[in-house]
């Protein structure tokens, strides 16, 4: 087998990719490699403790905050959310899905912690980005590409949030992304402390997670990288500096996609899991909770028409779940999801493996990058 310092530096130098940070595990045995530089320029080399921003690996991370509140008895699964977040008591559904957001009927049923959860609230991204009630999202609310420092503070976002309607009857589809923002919300309402406190005190210091969080302190930006995209002919082009957006606490932490990391904070959190909840031998979440967070919670329909984000795959709690055996790497079970910053997380009960790739280009969209997949390929034979 070729080996991953190889593969990866395929991707490199004359290649679209500044740098990665990759982590393969099984059991005790552990492979990093840290390739390329934090910048286009090549000026810092890339390091095993460099952070990036995770993008949407911050949904697993945070749908684990939900948990624990349902194991403290603050909340339940089928709770409706309006008891926290009264801004969503009355919604409104779009008649049809093209139709104009001012055409609209009252909701069914109330939107519950499950249907958050399972990214099934009526809220969120369907393959057609193109729907005038998903156009809101952006527009309104700024989802879409982190962009912290730009999200108005939670109880405006959700006065706005409460003003658009959803574009399914709560429970009926599957939609990507907003459920994780409205969980980060509930996460600080319910629990009557911010969301990066609660986050801080209850998974990152239990799990050693040092470099975790909305911000990069002023101490640590120089090892933090610069985050890029490919423009329309191809060329790099920067979009955060390390002294940019994540600088600063934002006003609104996105539960969707707000947090940084490094490889190593994301493998404990991935160790947490496969250890059925558990650090040290203390648990964090039960066991129950550990195998609701991994598991397919949808339907037919829901998977098949969420086709553009979710080929071969079902969704868990904050991720996806694989279901078909589509390539050497999908095996059945497979937990974790990938971020639009260029990065990758997976796990896999039934082998014990971790999978983490850590880039700072904008790599993800439907069909996986080759360095992606050639980084799985290699995991899956580990």
């Amino acid at each position: 087998m070729t080996d991953l310092h190889d593969i990866l530096e395929t991707y490199l130098g004359d290649g679209p990719v500044p740098g990665a940070v990759t982590l393969v595990a099984r059991g005790d045995r552990v492979e990093v490699q840290a390739v390329g530089s934090a910048e286009a320029d090549g000026g810092t080399p890339m390091a095993r403790d460099s952070i990036f921003r995770i993008a949407s690996l911050t949904k697993p991370v945070v749908a684990a905050a939900v948990m624990m509140l349902v194991e403290d008895g603050r909340i339940a699964l089928d709770d409706p959310v309006a008891k926290w977040l009264p801004e969503l008591a009355s919604p409104t559904v779009v008649r049809t899905p093209d139709g104009p957001v001012d055409d609209v009927v009252p909701a069914a049923g109330p939107i519950t912690v499950f249907d958050l959860l399972t990214a099934r609230a009526g809220y969120g991204f369907p393959s057609d980005f193109s729907l005038p009630a998903v156009g809101l999202l952006f527009s309104d609310l700024k989802q879409g590409p982190p962009q912290p420092q730009l999200v108005a503070a939670p109880d405006a976002w959700m006065a706005t949030l409460s003003r658009i309607p959803l574009l399914h009857q709560p429970g009926d589809g599957w939609l990507y992304n907003t459920s994780s923002d409205i969980q980060g919300v509930l996460i600080a309402r319910a629990s009557g402390r911010p969301l990066p406190e609660f986050l801080a005190e209850r998974l990152f210091e239990p799990l050693g997670m040092t470099d975790t969080g909305f911000e990069v302190p002023a101490g640590k930006l120089d090892r933090f990288t610069s985050y890029y995209r490919l423009g329309p002919t191809g060329e790099r082009e920067l979009v955060d500096a390390p002294d940019g957006q994540w600088s600063s606490r934002p006003a609104f932490p996105s539960g969707a996609g707000g947090l940084v990391s490094t490889a190593d904070d994301w493998h404990a959190f991935a160790r947490m899991l496969l250890a059925d909840g558990t650090v040290d031998g203390r648990p964090l979440l039960s066991p129950a909770s550990v195998r609701q967070m991994t598991t397919d919670h949808l339907t037919r329909a829901q998977r098949d028409a969420g086709k553009l984000f979710l080929e071969g795959q079902g969704w868990g709690f904050g991720g996806s779940v694989d279901i078909e055996a589509i390539e050497p790497w999908n095996v059945p079970g497979r937990y974790g999801w990938i971020g639009g910053t260029g990065t990758a997380a997976h796990l896999t009960p039934s082998t014990g493996t971790v999978a983490i790739l850590l880039t700072q280009l904008e790599l993800s969209g439907p069909t996986p990058p080759a360095v992606m997949r050639d980084f799985w390929r290699y995991a899956a034979g580990f």
